[in-house]
C-alpha cells in the first residue's frame, strides 16, 4: 500500500474532506490531493503534521510493510484488551455487539 492509499483510508475512515485535511496541513486541497493520488510525496513536516492529525506513526505512512506499522488507536485497543481479565473481555464484547447492531438499525 502507498503512502497515497494509506491518506485516502486514514481520511475517509474519519469522515474528513481533502479540504479539510488540506487545511489542517497548510496546502490547498490540489496539492493534498496530489498525494492521494501518489503523484506528489509530501515534504517531512506534512508527514508529520498528517500522522499528527490522524494519530498514526510517521513509519506508518512511509512505510510499505502494514504488519509492524499499526494505527496508535489500535495498539491502544490492544494494550487495554491485554490488560483486562476474562470476564471484563466478555463484557467488552457483548457491549460491542450490541453497539455493532444499534447502529447498523439507524
Amino acid at each position: 500500500m502507498t503512502i497515497g492509499e494509506r491518506l485516502r483510508r486514514l481520511r475517509i475512515s474519519r469522515k474528513l474532506s481533502q479540504e479539510e485535511v488540506a487545511r489542517y496541513i497548510g496546502v490547498t486541497r490540489s496539492a493534498y490531493s496530489h498525494y492521494e493520488i501518489n503523484s506528489r510525496q509530501p515534504v517531512y513536516d506534512t508527514v508529520r503534521k498528517l500522522s499528527t492529525l490522524f494519530d498514526v506513526s510517521i513509519d506508518y505512512l512511509i512505510n510499505s510493510d502494514l504488519q509492524d506499522h499499526e494505527p496508535q488507536e489500535t495498539k491502544r485497543l490492544l494494550q487495554l484488551w491485554q490488560a483486562m481479565d476474562e470476564q471484563s473481555r466478555e463484557q467488552t464484547l457483548h457491549m460491542m455487539h450490541a453497539m455493532k447492531q444499534s447502529n447498523s438499525k439507524l
